[in-house]
Parts: structure tokens; C-alpha cells; sequence
């Protein structure tokens, strides 16, 4: 599939450990694996989920490369390549087209908090240094800065390769601004499990989610039928599955969904630090909501 006709279940997949701390990649070869075969729409790797802060650069490129392999073509794989510096989101962005991603997922800046011209000009200067398809990506509440709605629009108008935002700000008014001023093609899909739904039924294309994590067919289904706009279908599994969703964010991402990956046996519990297991109490809420959902 052609990455400007993407829409659906996007899983922002989890890195697997050893218990020694080193990359488990016959592990996440079997994610992968599952995640093909319940209908997930593509893969992003080295997002937030995947603890891109905690691994190196050539981990990174690690993982990208593995999860091309693995995929052989049958689903896009999106490469999270942003960074706080201009170069080195370029760099890292021609590393993972080196191997052969088919997009780029590029946060917005966090820490330095450009102005919007500043937040601009990053953006243009990405988008000229690489010919791929770049899907911005909106997350106010861990980078500290905002890509705003009229500046994405922008973006999507003066460059072809910028082709998508991941909106996860939180603002229902921010994703009816984007669908209603968008230039034709550009895709707005979520941040947000919990917005995902609603996002859908106005218009959007999907998700990039953590709850795929743990029930990729499931996941799929559910914005399958929002994108078609089955409020019916929508609502049965958006109900059924709202309890997780918030789970997943009772402690900081990915520390929830991998600890629920975990329980399901699909991967170890590691983390690397400043990330840690997660609280008893949270867990125990956790593992009686993915029991009650017949998930362990």
C-alpha cells in the first residue's frame, strides 16, 4: 500500500528487551509476526511506545532494518527519526531510509521550544533534505512545544512529501480544524486511542496507537468502523475497550502496554532506565481488565 492511502490501525510497536538489556529481536520478529497476521495497517518503530529515548542510534537503525525484513512489503513500516536538533533529525532520517523504511515520523522539537517560525523552518529544511513521505507528529504534552493546526495545514500545502499528522494534543477542536481546512490527501490520524474513535467519525484516518499493542485485531476493527462510520459497531467496541485504553496511560507510555504484553507472555517485562516496572496497584487493575476481557 502506497503510504499516502494509509489509513487505519497504525501500531506504534514496543522494543523487547532481554533481561540483560540488549535488543530481543527474535522477539519482536513474533510481534511483528502477530501483528501481520490481526490486520494491523503498519508499523511505526522507534516511536515513544518503542523507547527510541533509551536506545543508540545504531539501535535504532537496528530495529528499522529488522522490522523491513520482517514485513518484506506486505505493510508500510514509519520510522520515528525526530529530534530536538534539525541535523540530526535529518540524519537519522536518511539512516532510516537507508534501510529502507517506507515514512518518517518526526516529533516536534522538545526542550529548546522554537517559535513557529522556528518551528517552520525545521520542518521545511527536513522535508527538502529527504524525498520520503513525512507524517508530523503533535504531542504538546512531552515535547513542551505545539505544532498548531494552522501550521501544519501550511506545512501540508508548501511541501508534497509532508503528508500526514499524528494529532495527539488532546483537542477535538484542533482535529476539526485540521479535517476541515485540509489540503486534499493529507491524512490526519491520531495520537490518541481514546480521541481515535471520534476523530474518525469526523473524518480522520485512523490511529496510531498504544492500545494495538495488546489487541491489534480488535483495534483494527474498531477504526474500521468509525473510518466507515458504523457509530453502532463503534460504540460496542469503543465501550468495550475504553477501560484498557485508559489504562495504558495510567503510568508513563510504554511502561502500561509493555507490562500488558508481558502478562500475555508476548514479550519480557524489561525496561531501560529512567523508565521501571510498573506499580503493584496499577497492575493488579491492569491484569483484572485484560482478564475480564478474556486477553491473559
Amino acid at each position: 500500500m502506497p503510504i499516502e492511502n494509509l489509513r487505519g490501525s497504525i501500531v506504534a510497536i514496543a522494543t523487547p528487551f532481554k533481561e540483560n538489556g540488549e535488543l530481543d529481536l527474535e522477539t519482536f520478529d513474533r510481534l511483528i509476526d502477530w501483528h501481520l497476521e490481526n490486520g494491523t495497517d503498519a508499523l511505526v518503530v522507534c516511536g515513544t511506545t518503542g523507547e527510541t529515548p533509551a536506545l543508540s542510534e545504531d539501535e535504532d537503525a537496528t530495529m528499522m532494518e529488522r522490522a523491513v525484513k520482517r514485513v518484506q512489503g506486505r505493510i508500510p513500516v514509519i520510522a520515528g527519526t525526530g529530534s530536538n536538533s534539525t541535523q540530526d533529525s535529518i540524519k537519522y532520517s536518511k539512516r532510516a531510509l537507508s534501510v529502507g523504511v517506507d515514512a518518517l515520523l518526526v516529533v516536534a522539537p522538545y526542550y529548546n521550544k522554537p517559535s513557529d517560525s522556528g518551528m517552520y523552518q525545521h520542518f521545511a529544511a527536513i522535508a527538502k533534505a529527504v524525498d520520503a513521505p513525512i507524517i508530523l507528529y503533535n504531542v504538546p504534552g512531552r515535547t513542551g512545544s505545539c505544532i498548531s493546526p494552522q501550521l501544519a495545514l501550511r506545512l501540508a500545502r508548501e511541501f508534497k512529501n509532508i503528508v500526514a499528522i499524528k494529532e495527539a494534543g488532546g483537542n477535538m477542536s484542533v482535529f476539526a480544524e485540521l479535517l476541515a481546512k485540509r489540503p486534499d490527501g493529507f491524512k490526519v490520524y491520531s495520537g490518541d486511542d481514546f480521541l481515535a474513535t471520534s476523530a474518525n467519525l469526523l473524518g480522520a484516518d485512523g490511529c496510531i496507537s498504544v492500545v494495538a499493542n495488546l489487541i491489534p485485531r480488535e483495534f483494527h476493527q474498531l477504526m474500521e468502523a468509525s473510518m466507515a462510520g458504523d457509530v453502532a459497531q463503534s460504540r460496542s467496541l469503543f465501550y468495550k475497550y475504553k477501560s484498557l485504553m485508559e489504562l495504558m496511560f495510567v503510568e508513563s507510555n510504554p511502561i502500561p502496554v509493555k507490562t500488558g504484553l508481558a502478562l500475555m507472555g508476548k514479550l519480557g517485562g524489561t525496561f531501560r532506565l529512567p523508565l521501571c516496572s510498573m506499580e503493584d496497584a496499577h497492575q493488579a487493575a491492569l491484569k483484572a481488565e485484560m482478564e475480564q476481557l478474556g486477553l491473559l
